[in-house]
């Protein structure tokens, strides 16, 4: 009698057609761990229930059985979620650490990822934490943006039994400094929920905003469930999603990077043209570092020597003095070259520096009205170039504190690991040009550019599950990557290459000129000779009077791309965040309404889901 159930259970059974099957692929395809595990869950409970198996069985076998309404709402009541938005992982690092005290301390708590949450439960929930960041200027993550549409607009339920905190994450050298999370707090806010403490607003430097505000937020978590305590057994949770339980720790990371060797530093931008664009290639030997097409390489880089010495000479100070501040000890020179940002601005320096310049120009830049004047300043200006215009009597101390410290840069990865070996591959743009009159250069930029041969360069990789080429090779792949947004389509193209991929590889790419800006030409001209591409769209905006970009080519091939994205085929984007991106999702978002009769409200919709089916991916910065 026992082996009759298994079989029809079985989802290899004889009611198990191709088609079915076909379907089931296609579903989990893209899926991550978490969202496999509660899949499995979610679908061993409907078993459960259409079978009659007994709840406890079902609770030993630790899967998500439906539960009657009145269960759940007290399981709600008893429960701490935590729900991210995190593009580079930053917040799901965060949310997952906060899982981990939460468990450790006994507490029934459960992690999801904002694009995987249930939006209908949202009326259920008793305690929310909500860990998300903020892109570019003021969008959210591409996870979250359907989360983000939900609780902004008209469906989202009152909440007067929530209560709930936020932790914002963003980077202050933009001016919509952690507006996500300020929206999200306000917006649960206005439906009636109840804040419990005030919500972090975490700068580049985390863990200086993100660990008192985890520590306030597991204290309330402790003081409300243990009141709550759930009088239904905590196995049966309805959500069994424990994504930061099982999180694996790097080898070599941010606090403890690996010295990469220097193999090769190429310009492969023309010497005559506008910009200085680099092939740099790794070496990872000894390292065991392993990475997929779509990661990221931390670079944890230098500041230029002459522009530590132009601040110091600005300021009058001397470089040599020792200064001590947060437990670290070191002369002025070393924490202006290694431990502080310096070559972009933040508004709460800005802040700072206002106080002490008695300028009406600065106080107008941070006031409201003068947003604008605050956007120029940050996107614009330096911090050489705001010491110049704006005179202010500083101490070497404070001038420190006022900083942020130095933040690695992350770049695409431009290689597949299964054509380069133990390498790794960047594509950098040299920042370096004239603007007020002194010489504007990029940190990380001009550190690689600068290296000499065989110089070790202080590594780490950074993962993004997002950006992952599908698991099914037959599908085809749109990829969209103006200027050295191209790099991560390098290592997908070789990675398609190794593995024999079936579906085709469609390729836009954009840059001002075809002479001196056209990235990687002869290794596209191979791909598309010997079949690995299968299409070459280009946009070079400046080679005739009309500026042409990737949107427009996009839009040139609307029918076709629309066809490939109806059947299947998984869409990138990388590049810039600012205007690129938005610029291309309107594109995409015109296709779907011209060629695939939508309306704007569906054209939408049907982007969304893309993102969440993991078929629309944005790497953008």
């Amino acid at each position: 009698m026992s082996a009759q159930p298994n079989r029809t259970l079985s989802p290899f059974s004889d009611n198990m057609s191709e088609d079915r099957l076909a379907l089931l692929a296609r579903l989990t395809e893209g899926l991550d761990a978490d969202s496999l595990y509660w899949l499995s869950g979610y679908v061993a409970g409907v078993a459960a229930s259409s079978r009659h198996v007994p709840l406890s069985a079902a609770i030993a076998a630790n899967v998500a059985v439906p539960l009657p309404a009145a269960v759940a709402e007290t399981q709600a009541s008893a429960r701490l979620t935590i729900v991210y938005g995190s593009q580079t992982g930053n917040a799901k690092r965060q949310a997952e650490a906060l899982v981990r005290e939460a468990e450790g301390a006994g507490l029934n708590v459960r992690l999801v990822r904002a694009d995987a949450y249930a939006t209908r439960e949202l009326a259920a929930e008793r305690l929310l934490y909500v860990v998300i960041s903020t892109q570019g200027d003021g969008d959210p993550p591409d996870d979250a943006r359907g989360f983000v549409e939900f609780i902004q607009g008209k469906r989202a339920p009152k909440l007067p039994q929530l209560k709930f905190a936020v932790l914002g994450l963003g980077d202050s050298s933009y001016p919509q400094f952690c507006a996500i999370g300020s929206k999200i707090d306000a917006r649960l806010a206005e439906l009636g929920a109840t804040r419990l403490f005030a919500r972090g607003d975490a700068d580049l430097d985390i863990a200086s905003v993100a660990a008192p505000w985890a520590k306030q937020a597991l204290e309330q978590a402790r003081d409300l469930l243990k009141s709550d305590a759930p009088s239904v057994p905590r196995a049966a949770t309805v959500t069994p999603l424990r994504g930061a339980a099982h999180v694996h720790a790097p080898a070599w990371t941010r606090e403890k990077p690996f010295a990469a060797s220097l193999l090769t530093s190429q310009r492969i931008s023309a010497r005559n043209g506008t910009k200085d664009i680099r092939h740099i290639e790794l070496s990872l030997e000894g390292s065991g570092l392993g990475y997929h097409p779509g990661d990221a390489l931390g670079v944890i880089a230098t500041n230029p020597p002459a522009l530590v010495d132009a601040v110091l000479a600005q300021l009058k100070f001397d470089g040599e003095r020792a200064l001590s501040l947060q437990g670290e000890s070191h002369s002025l020179r070393e924490w202006l070259l290694r431990k502080r940002e310096i070559t972009t601005l933040s508004k709460p320096f800005l802040v700072e520096h206002a106080k002490r310049a008695k300028s009406a120009a600065l106080e107008h830049a941070l006031a409201p009205e003068g947003r604008e004047a605050l956007r120029e300043l940050l996107g614009e200006h330096q911090l050489i170039d705001v010491l110049h215009a704006f005179a202010a009597e500083w101490s070497a101390d404070e001038f420190v504190a006022a900083l942020r410290p130095l933040a690695p840069r992350m770049y695409s990865i431009a290689s597949s690991q299964k054509a380069v070996g133990e390498e790794v591959h960047l594509t950098v743009a040299v920042l370096d040009y004239e603007k007020f009159g002194t010489r504007h250069v990029g940190a990380a930029s001009q550190f690689l550019a600068t290296l000499p041969e065989d110089a070790d360069v202080p590594v780490f990789l950074e993962e993004n599950e997002r950006f992952r080429l599908p698991s099914d090779a037959s599908r085809d792949v749109i990829m969209i990557g103006p200027g050295t947004g191209v790099a991560p389509f390098r290592g997908f193209l070789q990675e398609r290459a190794e593995t024999a991929a079936a579906g085709r590889n469609w390729l836009f790419f954009g840059n001002p000129h075809f002479r001196s800006d056209f990235l990687y030409q002869l290794e596209w001209q191979k791909a598309l000779k010997d079949g690995t591409l299968h299409k070459l769209d280009l946009a070079f905006s400046r080679d005739q009077s009309e500026k042409v970009y990737v949107q427009h080519s996009l839009r040139r091939r609307g029918k076709e791309l629309y066809d490939w994205i109806a059947n299947g085929a998984h869409l990138y984007v990388c590049g810039d965040a600012t205007r690129m991106a938005h610029d291309v999702d309107a594109a995409l978002r015109d296709i779907v309404i011209e060629h695939g009769g939508k309306s704007d409200e569906d054209a939408r919709d049907f982007l969304n889901q893309l993102a969440a089916e993991r078929r629309y991916a944005r790497d953008v910065y």
